[in-house]
């Protein structure tokens, strides 16, 4: 997901993909370890991902205040 369409999501919304992004994070480093992932950049472009994301609610619990 782009920040520019993260942006157009309620603080709500954000959190629970927030959430869901990094549970499948956690699974991807455990299929990792394990050598049961096919393609280890998986874990960099999820990582990426999730900062996206908390920057966008970083920024918009800074708005609200």
């Amino acid at each position: 997901m782009k920040a520019h369409e993260l942006r157009d999501q309620s603080l709500k919304e954000l959190e629970s993909v927030e959430r869901e992004k990094a549970e499948e994070l956690m699974q991807l480093k455990i299929k990792l370890s394990m050598h049961q992932l096919d393609n280890p950049l998986q874990v960099r472009e999820l990582r990426r991902e999730v900062a996206v994301i908390k920057t966008v609610i970083n920024e918009k619990r800074n708005a609200a205040e």
